[in-house]
């Protein structure tokens, strides 16, 4: 965990390899697991929907329906009227235009189990603890020790956990709880609970057997997390202060792993390759045979290729935080036991993954379709903001384009205003590109138009310009 002033960056390595990686700016940090009193600001009946001010700036969008499809003139006693306080929290942080994703549905993670406030009496147990006996075990003791009218779903961690760490978690836990009660008597918007502190959030989400230790570089931290009692103790992961000039993630060799973190190419080890592009609507992986066509038997090649893409995409898919609908474009496979293997690679590749992700399968197209859960926004969008010039389309308009759009504004403003005189500020191949060879087209401008054209190189933008008009007596 390599804490700064202005932003805090959190790695998840694996035998020195980069697994895992979050950047949280204090300007943009994570709301996910925060609770509000927020205040209606529109109802959408139809869509059973409402937008609140939670106080964040931008409206979060809370769905209080059951079913999608319910028409205007159905009465819904769940759904609220403008100005009711309602008592939230965030799921999903806000991406782009879109706000925050609000539930009334609480859940509190600790690193054992999650407490559900709703849910009395309701009791799961991750399906990868698997020994029936262990699973009674929990079930007794997490039933024994439940506050009133709480539910739970213990997590994998709490496999072999004793009845006192349980009681210990479950009364931290219940203490959260708590703000639900006086959250009522406040005037909205009203924040109850900070929830995600980057730092208790890594401590938390991260707190398996097979991590061996936590470093920190932040002092601060360092004691906040060592008075948790969750480390340095027998069968406990250790908990290190790096005090070290070297910066932290250097000290790891992290830094240059977290830099090629958003290249849009990877490599394979075969010489294949991967392109990763995200849009608003989902992000594809194209799979592409690259240095590897050629070498012996093209079937067994593409084979090998694709089994070591569908390794590489589940692995990206955590590295860069990718959500939503995912679609991996494999080379193409005439072979349906093929198609078979790299498929139940994916899904054995994938398995590794904290976040909930699914293996749709293959389209008639031959398109792999998966589907993993949003929780916050991409690695790209934490690490990136939007392109002035190109507005984030990745594009800019061509010269010839940009040329044609500025004689056309020279010449309507010359045929069609008082103004006779120019001034045309530019980068210099775009000055060079609108004179025309020779000066041709400055000279036409002159002699047909009876203008007065001046270009200054600027420091500008590629396609960008200034033009400047006046009346020259």
């Amino acid at each position: 965990m390599d804490i700064s002033t202005d932003l805090t960056r959190i790695a998840l390595a694996e035998n020195g390899e980069l697994m895992e990686l979050y950047y949280e700016s204090k300007r943009d940090e994570s709301l996910v697991g925060n609770l509000y009193a927020g205040r209606v600001a529109n109802v959408m009946p139809n869509l059973q929907a409402a937008f609140v001010d939670i106080g964040t700036g931008k409206n979060g969008y809370y769905y209080y329906g059951n079913a999608r499809a319910v028409s205007d003139t159905e009465k819904n006693l769940a759904r609220p009227k403008v100005g009711d306080t309602l008592l939230l929290q965030v799921e999903k942080d806000a991406v782009g235009s879109k706000g925050a994703v609000l539930t009334a549905n609480f859940s509190f993670p600790g690193k054992f189990l999650v407490l559900l406030p709703k849910d009395a009496g309701e009791i799961g147990i991750s399906r990868k603890i698997t020994d029936s006996e262990e699973r009674n075990r929990i079930r007794e003791i997490v039933t024994e020790l439940l506050p009133e009218g709480c539910g739970a779903i213990v997590r994998t961690n709490g496999e072999g956990k004793t009845k006192e760490e349980f009681e210990k978690e479950i009364n931290i836990l219940a203490a959260k709880t708590e703000k639900l009660k006086t959250g009522e008597f406040l005037k909205p918007p009203a924040l109850l609970l900070q929830e995600n502190h980057p730092v208790r959030r890594a401590a938390r989400d991260f707190y398996a057997a097979d991590v061996d230790e936590y470093v920190v570089n932040d002092k601060v931290s360092y004691e906040e997390l060592l008075r948790t009692g969750d480390f340095n103790g027998e069968n406990q992961p250790a908990l290190k202060l790096h005090g070290e000039k070297l910066p932290l993630f250097e000290s790891y060799f992290l830094e240059s792993q977290s830099e090629k973190a958003l290249d849009e190419h990877v490599w394979l080890k075969s010489g294949g390759f991967l392109v990763i592009e995200e849009t608003e609507a989902c992000v594809v992986i194209d799979v592409n045979t690259g240095k590897a066509a050629g070498r012996g038997d093209l079937q067994k090649t593409i084979l090998k290729t694709n089994l070591e893409a569908a390794e590489e995409a589940a692995k990206q898919m955590r590295l860069r935080n990718l959500s939503g609908i995912i679609i991996i474009d494999f080379i193409d496979m005439a072979d349906k036991d093929a198609q078979k293997e790299v498929t139940k690679r994916l899904e054995a590749a994938v398995k590794k993954d904290r976040i909930k992700t699914v293996v749709v399968g293959m389209t008639e197209l031959g398109l792999m379709q998966v589907t993993r859960k949003k929780t916050r926004p991409s690695l790209k969008r934490q690490m990136t903001t939007k392109c002035r010039a190109c507005e984030g389309t990745g594009r800019l308009p061509s010269i010839e384009w940009t040329v044609t759009k500025m004689r056309r504004e020279a010449e309507s403003i010359l045929s069609h205003t008082i103004y006779n005189k120019l001034t045309i500020r530019a980068d210099q191949r775009l000055l060079l590109a609108f004179a025309g060879q020779e000066n041709s087209y400055l000279k036409h401008l002159e002699e047909d138009y009876d203008g007065i054209i001046f270009l200054e190189k600027a420091d500008l933008g590629f396609g960008q310009y200034v033009m400047e008009k006046e009346k020259q007596k």
